[in-house]
């Protein structure tokens, strides 16, 4: 039955009234409606992550890592998308967040170009504000790739997208509806391998739609991202992009430069990146995803130790 008038005024208030209250204390609210965050203290790095399970494994990485070395470190994770922390790392209210070289460039630059890891990070570097600093970066790419299963690689040798492109004809490929018109997608493929794929599917991106749908032959050819523990889970194989059609996207840290006077946070920060490749961030991402949904801050130690950094 619909509610009579004044219960949906007192409805409607109290919708607004938690609302503030989430605002106020940094919940689900519109990030533009929160009132702006004084910086940190000066020997303090305040930690942000965007808001999926990677980011945030990755940010908890950096303050466990921080923190075992001395330094005093706030966490405020989950902030949300680019467009949501980027402006709290320009003003200073967040200090640090692990980013990823080709996405902060597009960002930086939309009409960028680059594709090649060193392309990329470099000019991040030119494109940043100048209160801003990338650290090293690591081999650790979580990009978009065109993904196979093992038996279809075998059974037409393929290693490469440039070698699927012979049976693009007669191949369908899938993926989120937005992968049709993307630079970097169908039109970056067929631009770059001279490829024009027989069907295109709407399915997802990189969920149980494409998994399900490559598993069963429904699709030949799909894109999931390179940390997807679908990948090793199905043993699917990611074909090589020799001409990089996919634009590198190396996880970085990306730091508020003022922060770098403790030399032990650079220090810290680069021997992480040196340690981090795509195999083992996904191997982290299918442990947080397992049965037994281990505490991520458990997770962070465990690996730190075993690279020899905790």
């Amino acid at each position: 039955m619909r509610p009579s008038r004044p219960a949906r005024a007192l409805g409607a208030a109290v919708l607004a009234t938690l609302g503030l209250l989430l605002a106020a204390c940094g919940g689900g609210g519109d990030p533009l409606a929160q009132a702006p965050q004084a910086p940190s203290a000066s020997d303090t790095v305040r930690i942000g992550s965007a808001n999926f399970t990677e980011n945030r494994l990755l940010a908890e990485i950096y303050a466990t890592a921080l923190s075992i070395r001395g330094v005093k470190v706030e966490r405020q994770f989950g902030i949300g998308s680019r467009e949501t922390y980027f402006p709290g790392l320009r003003d200073g209210s967040i200090d640090l967040i692990p980013d990823y070289t080709g996405n902060l460039l597009q960002y930086l630059d939309p009409q960028a170009t680059a594709t090649a890891p060193a392309d990329v990070y470099t000019q991040v570097e030119q494109k940043l504000p100048p209160s801003l600093k990338v650290l090293q970066p690591s081999a650790a790419e979580d990009k978009d790739a065109v993904v196979v299963t093992r038996a279809f690689a075998t059974q037409n040798n393929l290693r490469s997208i440039a070698d699927l492109s012979r049976l693009c004809p007669t191949t369908t490929f899938g993926g989120p509806p937005e992968f049709q018109t993307r630079t970097y997608g169908i039109p970056g493929i067929q631009k770059a391998y001279g490829c024009t794929f027989k069907e295109f599917r709407a399915l997802d991106s990189g969920g149980p739609l494409t998994v399900a749908a490559l598993r069963d032959n429904t699709i030949q050819a799909a894109d999931l991202f390179t940390t997807d523990t679908s990948i090793p889970n199905n043993d699917f194989v990611i074909l090589e992009d020799p001409k990089s059609n996919f634009a590198a996207q190396q996880v970085v840290p990306l730091i508020n430069g003022a922060k770098l006077a403790n030399p032990a946070v650079a220090d810290v920060l680069n021997k992480i990146s040196q340690k981090l490749d795509t195999a083992t961030l996904t191997d982290l991402n299918r442990r947080l995803d397992g049965p037994d949904k281990p505490d991520p801050a458990q997770v962070a130690r465990d690996w730190l130790s075993s690279a020899g950094i905790g």
